[in-house]
């Protein structure tokens, strides 16, 4: 390929580039259809990346069923591209296994034996994701066609250099010149655009964080801060060690499988159809608390009975659209937040309705056509459900699933052992059994909405409090919800728990540091219970901090201006978001607030609203909309580039 063809760079090779590489084949024809060098830069395997690497502990599981996982734009995406269906995991593992699909990475043994006995129902290991997402890209890059060159470099860019553009009139920048893209590796690349796609990076520790790593080290202690959980070494826990463990998340779920099954712990089952853990020894006792004090809601395994899942009928285009006539600025709690829960409360009762009437009073038409008349938090609409819902159990509290012990006080140790492991089985109970299938309406509600509000909320349009509430509050909510694990993981949860390995501190959990004892001090707003321990574990990953960042890239964009993190203007005066600022369009802010034409982000890093790199088919999903606006941009930029830069690395790459 000749030198003076355009040469795209992506910063990131993982799911979520992969996902634009589809979109950029889709979109080609009629948008740019010359030839173009496009460079990937990714330290891991590309299409997988760090986070879905194989290399990683083999029993960790997917959050989502088979049947719920694709990285294809399918029909149901409101996108200008052409849709392109292809097999999602379910369907990729059976056309493995028959042979209708050939042209798969290596599949090692133990993963072939999961290839076989996988169905759409079944949680798949991260494992198998990761070749089910390397399969993916390579047949993306296929589908870019001979006229475009993709070559991958197994290394990390440190920086970014516009190589000419003077500042133009208003807000963006000239970026004729293309970009210099500097590797850790000593290789430059040159670029005509550049896309970051860095996924979840690494931070330096908050304030907070740092001192408690401080303090371990001066102790003899032991501090894990937020990290992705299969990444930190905790081979210096000691067998039998207690240790605090602050998050009840995924990142809880998957420390939980490091430290037993990862020390040669096993599970078992028991006669009346129970979990038993069998202990190798190894294992350090976790003492696990949190804000709410439960763990994240199991994955649903039963089957709506009643009328399918419809679209969203409350938070709408429409409605958002009057809103936004109405008001300047938007606020989630006062604006949004009633007609989410709304839809959320309409798809659950249509389905306790319509697919279980015998637990209610009134039809559903009748009910469905005076709950559509009144406020989510109106006296009247509970009036509606108590009088046509008897069984008070049945009635949707959404504060109450926020906060599922409220202002409970708790006597003692075991009252609280007692609570959260009721919590747990009466969850396992109804999201698992057959009696309450409403309990996936609601998860579909949720869904829909979450993915709507990207597509119909214009974010400049929300007032800097909401801005912030979207990503934390909101995005905690669903996920606590919605993106819980595996039913098993909560089994084995409860078996180590009874094996006494895993105690709970309850919610409202406080740490702090003695340094008169050297200990971790645990305790929680709702009981007397508390727990000195030289250990800490930080449950979670670190929260989006472009100037704390651990990638270099990242620091680079922010220390050149290049970048800049967001900041938002609350009633409680400034604060950022740690995010890295792009516009609607995904094109990186830069610090004086301007933009350039062909600098784009992407990712749960930055401002966007970020809503993962793969989804469940027949979705609209928020991921798949996003790629195709942003491939179609590329090309634009590709197309029009006035000087096109060299496609050739320049040193090493």
């Amino acid at each position: 390929m000749p030198a003076q063809h355009p040469s795209v760079v992506f910063i990131g090779g993982g799911p979520r580039t992969a996902g634009i590489l589809e979109r950029l084949a889709a979109n080609r024809p009629g948008l740019a259809d010359g030839p173009v060098h496009i460079h990937i830069v990714e330290p891991y395997e590309p299409g997988s990346g760090r986070i879905w690497r194989f290399d990683q502990e083999p029993g960790l599981m997917m959050n989502s069923t088979a049947a719920d996982v694709t990285m294809f734009t399918d029909a149901s995406v409101l996108c200008e591209g052409p849709p392109i269906d292809g097999p999602g995991l379910a369907a990729w593992a059976a056309g493995v296994r028959d042979g209708s699909i050939t042209d798969v990475p290596a599949i090692p043994p133990h993963l072939q034996e999961q290839l076989r006995s996988l169905t759409g129902s079944s949680f798949a290991t991260r494992q198998l994701q990761s070749k089910y997402l390397e399969w993916f890209f390579r047949r993306a890059v296929r589908a870019l066609g001979s006229d475009v060159r993709v070559t991958v470099h197994r290394d990390t860019a440190v920086s970014v250099e516009p190589l000419s553009g003077e500042p133009l009139s208003g807000e963006q920048q000239g970026d004729d010149g293309g970009y210099s893209v500097r590797l850790a590796g000593g290789g430059t690349l040159q670029a005509d655009v550049v896309i970051t796609a860095l996924g979840h990076t690494d931070a330096e520790p908050e304030a907070r964080s740092a001192a408690w790593t401080g303090f371990a080290a001066r102790y003899g202690g032991f501090h894990a801060a937020p990290s992705y959980t299969t990444d930190v070494d905790y081979s210096s826990l000691a067998p039998g060690q207690d240790v605090i463990v602050s998050g009840m998340g995924l990142a809880f779920v998957d420390l939980l499988v490091l430290l037993t099954e990862g020390r040669g712990g096993r599970f078992e089952e028991t006669a009346d159809g129970g979990l038993r853990y069998l202990p190798s020894g190894a294992e350090p006792r976790l003492w696990a608390g949190s804000r709410r004090g439960v763990p994240f809601h199991s994955k649903i395994s039963v089957a709506l009975r009643g009328e399918p899942a419809g679209a969203p009928r409350f938070f709408t285009a429409d409605a958002v659209g009057a809103l936004l006539a109405a008001h300047a600025e938007l606020d989630f709690r006062s604006h949004l937040w009633p007609l989410i829960a709304k839809d959320a409360g309409f798809g659950y009762y249509r389905e306790l309705f319509t697919g279980s009437p015998e637990r209610v009073a009134l039809g559903w038409d009748e009910f469905a056509g005076k709950f559509a008349a009144l406020d989510w938090y109106s006296s009247a609409r509970r009036e509606l459900v108590a009088a046509a819902v008897p069984d008070s159990g049945l009635h949707l509290d959404l504060e109450q699933l926020d906060k599922p012990f409220g202002g409970q006080l708790f006597e003692g140790h075991a009252d609280v052992q007692e609570a959260v492991a009721g919590y747990i089985e009466h969850d396992l109970e109804l999201r698992t059994g057959p009696d309450h299938p409403e309990t996936l309406a609601l998860f579909m509600a949720l869904l829909k909405v979450y993915m709507e509000l990207g597509r119909i909320v214009p974010p400049e349009r929300l007032n800097a409090r909401s801005q912030e509430e979207v990503h934390g509050w909101w995005h905690g909510f669903f996920s606590f919800v919605d993106s819980g694990p595996p039913p098993r993981r909560l089994r084995e949860m409860l078996a180590v728990h009874r094996a006494g390995l895993l105690n709970f501190l309850g919610p409202g959990l406080a740490v702090a540091a003695d340094d008169a004892t050297g200990e971790f001090v645990a305790t929680s707003a709702h009981s007397p219970v508390s727990l000195r321990t030289k250990a800490l574990i930080e449950a979670r990953l670190p929260g989006p901090a472009v100037a704390r960042s651990a990638n270099p890239l990242l620091r680079s964009l922010h220390g050149t201006g290049l970048g800049a993190e967001q900041h938002l203007l609350t009633s409680d005066g400034g604060h950022s978001t740690g995010r890295l600022l792009i516009t609607s369009g995904h094109r990186i802010v830069g610090r004086s607030g301007g933009t350039r034409s062909r600098l784009f982000g992407i990712g749960p890093g930055t401002s966007g609203w970020g809503a993962g790199a793969f989804a469940r088919p027949g979705t609209n999903a928020a991921p798949f909309r996003e790629n195709d606006a942003l491939a179609r941009k590329i090309l634009e930029a590709v197309s029009g580039a006035g000087r096109p830069r060299t496609a050739a690395a320049v040193g090493k790459a």
